[in-house]
C-alpha cells in the first residue's frame, strides 16, 4: 500500500475553502438578481440596461453551477523573479514564503470576499504552465501538483518537481510517485515518456464511461494544449488517431477562444458541427461543464431551415451531390429557369390591348442576368421592366407604369408569364422541380456532370413540396441553392420566410474527414472570418467521397490565411493490446499514414470468437449461420455487460444486422438500447457501424467484420473505427472468415 501523501489534508482543506469562496458568490450573485427583479419600471434605456444585467447575472449564475464537476484539480508553485520575491513573501495567500509563489488550477476563477484569487481558471495566461511546463522548459515551475479528485473530494496528489528550484517546498522525496492508496491498481505505463501527470491521466482514463463524453480539462497534455491555446485566425485542422482526444481537444479550444476572445465571440457566435445527431447528444455537456452554455452544435440539416430530413440517396447519387461540380449545376438550374417568352403576350386593357413582346423579354431577362448576382433580387426589377414595356405599347391617352401594374397584376396569363420569364423559387421548390423533371435535369448537367449522373438524381415529384422528405446529401445542395437565391423579395412591408444565411466567428468540425466538397462549402459559408478547428482522421474517412490527403479537404475551407496542420500521436484512450490489432487494418486501409502509440496497456487482450468453433455450430446449416452468429455475438455481450458493471458496452454491428441483432437480444433476455433511440444512456447498446464514429466505450463486441468491409466502399476504415471504440475490452465475434489483415489473430 502507498503511503499517503504527506499534503494531502492541507490541500483537502484548501479544496474544501474554493468550495465555500464558490458558494458566497454564488450568494451574492442571487441577492444581486433580486435586487435587480426588485426594480421595475424607469425609461426604456433603464430596462434596456436592466435586462442586460440580469441576463449577465443568470450567465454567472450558470457558469457556477458545477454540479459533479471538480473544481480544483490542480496546482502550481512558481519562482518569482528576484526583483518580486521579497514583497512576495511579505504578502500572505496564495504566496508562500520565500520566492515561491502557488496557483491553485480549477475549472472557473473564484476570488474570495477580499476579491483575491483562490482558483484560476485553467484558460488563463498563468495557468499555461501547468499544461506546458517540461523538464527542458520549466516555465519558471518549481513544482507542478496534480489532484486526483472525485468532485469535491481528494483522492491522491501527483507533483512534479523542476530544477534545483524547490526551495521550500517541503517533501521532496518521491514526491513524483506519491499517490493515494485509492488509485492504486491500474495498469502500467507505455512509453510515457513527454507526458504529464501519469498517475493522474490513467486514473482518469480508467474510469468507466457514462454515455457522455467528458472534458479533459484535468489531464491535457502538452500536445493538446498547444492546439488548444493555438492562435485564433484561420483555419486549423487537427489530425489525430482513435483515443488522442482531437474532439475534446476541439471542444476545448472553443472555451478557450471565448474565454480569451469573449468580444466579439460571442455576439457572433461559435458553431459544433458533428457527423450525427447521436455524436452531438455524446458531446453535449462538455462544453457546460468548461462554463460555456451558449455554443450552437448542429447537423448540416438542422442549419437548412422550412425542410423535413429523412430521405435516403443511392450510393451513387450521394457521390454526385456530395461533388463540387453540383455548385455550378445548381447555378445552370437556375439560369434554365430564367426564360423569355416563346411568342408575345396580348392583354385587354381599357378600350385597347397592351403586348408583352418576346424579344423585348429576352432583353430584360438578359440585363436581368447582368445586374444581379442572386436570382430573387432580380424579380422586382424584372416585374418593373415588364410593367414598363407593357406601357410603352400602348396607342392611347398616355398612361404609367403604376396603371399598368394595377390592371395587370391580378390577371392569371400575366402572373405565369411573370413566372416563367423570373419565379421568385425557394430552395426546396427549385430542387424539388429539379429532381423530378428529367428535361430540367439534362439542361442542368450540360457541360457540367453525364447523362447518367443526371439521372441518378431523379426522383418521382411530391405532389407537394412540403411532404419530400429531404436526403442528407440534399442539405447541402439546398444551402447552396438558398446562397444563390437569396431571399425571397419583401412584399407589404412583410418579410418573407427565407433569410440570410447565419454566419459564425468561429466553427468547429468534428469528423470532418467524411464531409463531401459540397459540405464543406456549406460549412465555409458560415464562418464570419475564415476561423475553424476542423479535426479528423484520413484513416477512418468513410464518406461518400472520403480524401486522401488533408489538401483535399483545405480546397474547400476558407483561404484567407495560411491553413496549419497539428498531429496528435499519442493515443490515451486505447489500450496497447487493441491498437495492435488496429493497426494492421489501418495500414490496409491508408499506406504509408503515420501509425498512433498507446501509452496504456489494458489488462486483457482483445479476443476473436469464431461460431464455427462453438457448440451452436455443431450440425448447423449454411442457413443458421446468421442465426448462430447472433446468438453468439448476445451471449458474449451479455457476458461483457456483466464483467464491466457500471461501464459501457456496446455491440458494433454492419447496419444490415443491427435490427436483427436487436431482436436476438430481446430473445435472449438481454436488456439493451439502441444508439439511433437511447443514446448511450443504457449500459448495453446496439450500434450500427454508420453511427460508431467519435464513440468511446469501455467495452465493445464487434460483429462479423467480414460483412462491415462488404457493406461499406471504404470497409477496411470502417472496421478501423469499429476496432478503436474500446477503452477496456474488445471481442470480435464472426461466423465469415476474417478480413486479410486480422486473419494473424484468430485462433
Amino acid at each position: 500500500m502507498t503511503q499517503q501523501h504527506p499534503d494531502l489534508a492541507d490541500e483537502q482543506a484548501y479544496v474544501d475553502y474554493a468550495y465555500e469562496c464558490l458558494e458566497s458568490s454564488r450568494v451574492s450573485a442571487w441577492k444581486l438578481r433580486d435586487l435587480n427583479e426588485a426594480s421595475t419600471g424607469g425609461t426604456f434605456q433603464a430596462r434596456f440596461e436592466r435586462n442586460a444585467f440580469d441576463e449577465a447575472l443568470i450567465k454567472r449564475l450558470t457558469d457556477l453551477d458545477l454540479g459533479n464537476a471538480a473544481l480544483v484539480f490542480g496546482r502550481i508553485d512558481r519562482i518569482l523573479p528576484d526583483e518580486t520575491a521579497e514583497a512576495s513573501a511579505q504578502s500572505s495567500g496564495s504566496v508562500s514564503a520565500g520566492s515561491i509563489e502557488s496557483f491553485h488550477i480549477g475549472r472557473l476563477a473564484v476570488a474570495d470576499e477580499q476579491s483575491n484569487p483562490v482558483v484560476v481558471d485553467w484558460r488563463a495566461p498563468v495557468a499555461e504552465p501547468f499544461y506546458r511546463a517540461t523538464g527542458r522548459e520549466s516555465m519558471g515551475l518549481a513544482r507542478r501538483r496534480h489532484f486526483i479528485v472525485d468532485g469535491a473530494r481528494v483522492l491522491g496528489l501527483e507533483d512534479e518537481l523542476f530544477g534545483e528550484g524547490h526551495l521550500g517546498l517541503g517533501h521532496d522525496e518521491g514526491l513524483a510517485e506519491s499517490v493515494s492508496s485509492a488509485t492504486q491498481g491500474g495498469a502500467p505505463l507505455v512509453g510515457a515518456g513527454g507526458l504529464r501527470g501519469y498517475n493522474t491521466l490513467i486514473a482518469t482514463m480508467e474510469r468507466g464511461r457514462t454515455g457522455a463524453l467528458g472534458d479533459i480539462v484535468a489531464t491535457i497534455q502538452a500536445e493538446q494544449d498547444e492546439i488548444i491555446r493555438s492562435p485564433q485566425q484561420g483555419v486549423l485542422v487537427v489530425q489525430g488517431g482513435p483515443g488522442t482526444g482531437k474532439t475534446v481537444v476541439a471542444l476545448h479550444r472553443a472555451a478557450y477562444l471565448l474565454y480569451t476572445h469573449r468580444f466579439p465571440l460571442e455576439d457572433q457566435g461559435v458553431l459544433v458541427i458533428g457527423p450525427n445527431r447521436v455524436f452531438l447528444r455524446y458531446i453535449e455537456r462538455v462544453l457546460p461543464s468548461l462554463g460555456e452554455a451558449g455554443v450552437a452544435l448542429a447537423v448540416l440539416s438542422d442549419l437548412v431551415p422550412d425542410v423535413r430530413f429523412g430521405g435516403v440517396d443511392s450510393r451513387e447519387a450521394a457521390q454526385i451531390k456530395g461533388d463540387v461540380r453540383m455548385l455550378r449545376f445548381i447555378d445552370r438550374a437556375i439560369r434554365h429557369r430564367e426564360r423569355p417568352l416563346r411568342k408575345d403576350l396580348v392583354m385587354p386593357f381599357r378600350s385597347g390591348y397592351l403586348r408583352l413582346r418576346a424579344e423585348e423579354t429576352r432583353r430584360i431577362v438578359t440585363a436581368a442576368r447582368r445586374r444581379f448576382r442572386r436570382h430573387n433580387a432580380g424579380r422586382r426589377y424584372v416585374e418593373n421592366e415588364i410593367w414598363s414595356a407593357m406601357a410603352a405599347t400602348w396607342r392611347g391617352p398616355e398612361i404609367t407604369e403604376d396603371d399598368v401594374r394595377s390592371a395587370m397584376w391580378t390577371e392569371r396569363e400575366v402572373r405565369e408569364a411573370l413566372d416563367r420569364i423570373w419565379p421568385v423559387l425557394t430552395p426546396a421548390e427549385l430542387l424539388h422541380d429539379l429532381f423530378g423533371s428529367r428535361a430540367l435535369l439534362r439542361l442542368a448537367a450540360e457541360g457540367v456532370v453525364s447523362s447518367e449522373q443526371a439521372e441518378a438524381l431523379y426522383r418521382e415529384r411530391s405532389p407537394d413540396v412540403t411532404e419530400v422528405r429531404w436526403t442528407a446529401a440534399d442539405a447541402a445542395l439546398l444551402d447552396a441553392a438558398r446562397e444563390t437565391l437569396g431571399p425571397r423579395p419583401a412584399r407589404r412591408g412583410r418579410t418573407e420566410e427565407s433569410e440570410e444565411i447565419r454566419t459564425y466567428g468561429h466553427i468547429v468540425i468534428d469528423e470532418v474527414q467524411d464531409l463531401t466538397p459540397m459540405q464543406l462549402e456549406m460549412a465555409t459559408r458560415r464562418s464570419l472570418s475564415g476561423s475553424m478547428t476542423v479535426v479528423g482522421d484520413i484513416a477512418q474517412a468513410t464518406g461518400p467521397l472520403a480524401p486522401n490527403d488533408w489538401s483535399e479537404v483545405l480546397a474547400h475551407l476558407p483561404d484567407r490565411r495560411e491553413p496549419r496542420v497539428a498531429g496528435l500521436s499519442v493515443g490515451y484512450r486505447i489500450p496497447a493490446q487493441i491498437l495492435e490489432v488496429a493497426i494492421p487494418v489501418m495500414e490496409a486501409a491508408t499506406p504509408g499514414l503515420r501509425v498512433p502509440r498507446s501509452v496504456r496497456v489494458g489488462d486483457s487482450a482483445p479476443r476473436f470468437v469464431s461460431v464455427a468453433e462453438s457448440e451452436l455450430a455443431a450440425g448447423s446449416t449454411n442457413g443458421d449461420q446468421t442465426a448462430n452468429l447472433l446468438k453468439v455475438a448476445a451471449q458474449e455481450l451479455d457476458a461483457m455487460g456483466s464483467e464491466l458493471e457500471g461501464g459501457s458496452v456496446a455491440a458494433v454491428v454492419p447496419d444490415s444486422l443491427s435490427e436483427a441483432f436487436s431482436a436476438a437480444l430481446d430473445e435472449a433476455g438481454v436488456a439493451h438500447g439502441q444508439v439511433g433511440v437511447t443514446g448511450l444512456d443504457t449500459p448495453i447498446t446496439v450500434v450500427p457501424i454508420s453511427l460508431v464514429k467519435g464513440l468511446e466505450l469501455d467495452g465493445v463486441v464487434v460483429l462479423e467484420p467480414s460483412l462491415i468491409v462488404a457493406e461499406d466502399p471504404h470497409g477496411m476504415r470502417a472496421l478501423y473505427v469499429a476496432l478503436t471504440r474500446s477503452t477496456q475490452r474488445l471481442t470480435v465475434v464472426h461466423a465469415a472468415a476474417l478480413p486479410q489483415p486480422l486473419q494473424k489473430f484468430s485462433r
